[in-house]
């Protein structure tokens, strides 16, 4: 038979222990649920058993005083192939407290895990053997295939999320050692398992379902604020849409009184322009009758002049007597227009008051039209605010039935929780009561071992007594003796035979019974020695023996 290169058998001996590892650590982390810290087992041993796939097959440097055999190297040497690797390195090598290359590396590896990329580092370093032989001999598990199918694996690493405190840990001393434990594993670790899964997963529903129930309860609260702030907000509206109401109401009331103010004076107006028209009319027409009098007293007073001149040299006393009517007549005449000024100037007068008395009307007239324009504006605002308020009131109401029918979702799938989370809590109390019954099954189980051991150790008694059974077989063969195949129940109590509750034969009728319904023992009449009874052949014979009594 050839034998294997030991080299190769190294080589898929670390390939074999880094899937496990990995699918431990994998398999473990999901069932954890929860960010891996430094103290995690299944975390530690993949360290180690990463160091010890890194380091096979490393080649041996001089010192100028020692051996040098370290991984900090070829890791070293990511950062020059993989840029997004620098940061890591300088990490390292800034972290204090770390003073061998050992050390380091173990840093380092621990950083690629918690950034997600040590497949990535790892990978650029295999491509590049070239660079790899120099530290590496030609069958290391870097240079061969192993080393790209762990790299592989390491891919799935990517889904756990670690939370590792490098520094101050003392990575320099650590002892590397696998624990073959962890995957060597029996059927009771597979049943605790199992059942720690079980109560792991109870657990995590029951702390989802708290978390949930206290998110829900946050969520009502919320939702009451909402709901009071909402209510508040509406009653502000409703209060507002109240005020809005009246100042529309008191300004039409006021818009009606302008308007009919406006109508009031506005039939004064007419009024007193119609009285001052017909006033300036009346004087106007007396002003008319009046100059055309004064007209034709001075053409007659000057035709009488006139022929007062031509008769001047018939008398003198007459002409005297016509200056003085002339005289008289220049008089009244200067009267008359002294009066004719001051009815024009009255003319005048009433003209420009008729004026003035217009234009006051136009402009009162215009300040109404302008009051009333603002207020109709007002009005109509008033009416968009008025429909804008109903419209935000409306909108409101049915956000505040949304967000009722969202409160109560909310309190049903509440009360689901609950319901759930009471179903749980049962659940594990069951689960708690069925772990107190298996350890009871336990030990009933033990309590009916040590039975078998004593039933063993009665054996060698019950030989003893075997020469006794012959002597009550020869006494008992006209009855029928009952078969111990044929017999599953006792007799009596009709209960089930098993290994604590045996079967025993009632040497009276044969017939076979349990230890309880048969613990009797009477002397027979074939058989003078004590023997096993049954309860009712005792009571049969006690009575018969009792009825013989004289």
């Amino acid at each position: 038979m050839a034998t294997k290169d030991p080299t190769a058998v190294e080589r898929a001996n670390l390939l074999n222990m880094a899937k496990l590892s990995i699918k431990g650590l994998i398999e473990s982390a999901l069932s954890f649920g929860r960010t891996l810290d430094s103290d995690y087992p299944p975390l530690q041993q993949f360290f180690v058993v990463m160091e010890h796939c890194l380091k096979h097959g490393l080649k041996v440097r001089k010192s100028f005083l020692s051996y040098n055999k370290t991984i900090w190297g070829p890791l070293e040497l990511v950062e020059k192939l993989y840029p997004e690797a620098e940061e890591i390195g300088a990490s390292v090598r800034d972290l204090p407290g770390l003073k061998t290359p050992l050390g380091r590396a173990r840093a380092w590896l621990r950083l690629a895990l918690m950034q997600k990329k040590m497949a990535d580092y790892l990978r650029c370093l295999i491509i590049q053997r070239d660079l790899l032989s120099e530290f590496y001999e030609y069958h290391a598990l870097m240079m061969e295939e192993e080393g790209a199918v762990i790299v592989g694996l390491l891919v799935g690493l990517n889904v756990i999320d670690a939370n590792l405190c490098v520094k101050g840990e003392d990575l320099d001393s650590q002892v590397g050692v696998i624990d073959f434990s962890m995957y060597l594993k029996n059927e009771d670790d597979i049943g605790n398992k199992e059942r720690n899964v079980q109560i792991a997963a109870i657990l995590d529903q029951k702390n989802y379902v708290e978390e949930l129930n206290r998110q829900l309860n946050s969520t009502v609260s919320s939702l009451h604020s909402r709901v009071d702030s909402l209510e508040k907000s509406n009653t502000k509206l409703i209060e507002e849409l109240a005020i809005a109401k009246n100042n529309i109401i008191k300004l039409q009331e006021e818009n009606h009184q302008l308007r009919s103010e406006n109508k009031l004076i506005l039939m004064k107006t007419q009024q007193h322009l119609e009285v001052t028209k017909v006033d300036v009319e009346t004087e106007l027409q007396t002003y008319k009758h009046s100059r055309q009098g004064l007209d034709e007293m001075y053409n007659e007073a000057r035709k009488q002049l006139r022929d007062e001149s031509q008769l001047r040299q018939g008398s003198e006393d007459s002409l005297q007597e016509k200056n003085e009517i002339i005289a008289r007549l220049e008089e009244k005449t200067n009267k008359i227009t002294v009066a004719m000024r001051q009815l024009e100037q009255r003319l005048q007068q009433a003209e420009k008051a008729q004026l003035e008395a217009e234009d006051e009307d136009k402009k009162y007239l215009q300040e109404c039209q302008s009051k009333s324009d603002s207020l109709q504006k007002q009005i109509s605002q008033k009416e968009k605010q008025l429909a804008q308020l109903e419209t935000d009131l409306k909108i409101e109401k049915e956000w505040r039935q949304t967000l009722q029918e969202d409160l109560q979702k909310e309190k049903d799938a509440l009360s689901h929780l609950r319901n759930e989370t009471q179903q749980i809590i049962s659940l594990k109390k069951e689960f708690l009561n069925l772990q107190d019954e298996n350890q009871q099954l336990k030990k009933i189980y033990h309590e009916k071992e040590q039975a078998l051991q004593e039933l063993g150790n009665k054996l060698s008694e019950s030989k003893l007594k075997i020469e006794d059974i012959k002597e009550a077989n020869k006494a008992l063969q006209g009855l029928v003796w009952l078969k111990d195949k044929e017999a599953t129940h006792c007799k009596l109590c009709e209960k089930e035979f098993s290994l604590s509750k045996r079967k025993h034969h009632c040497r009276n009728c044969g017939e076979i019974f349990c230890n309880a319904c048969s613990d009797n023992e009477l002397p027979l009449p074939s058989s003078p020695k004590p023997v096993r009874v049954c309860d009712s052949c005792h009571a049969l014979l006690i009575q018969r023996c009792s009825s013989n009594l004289p």
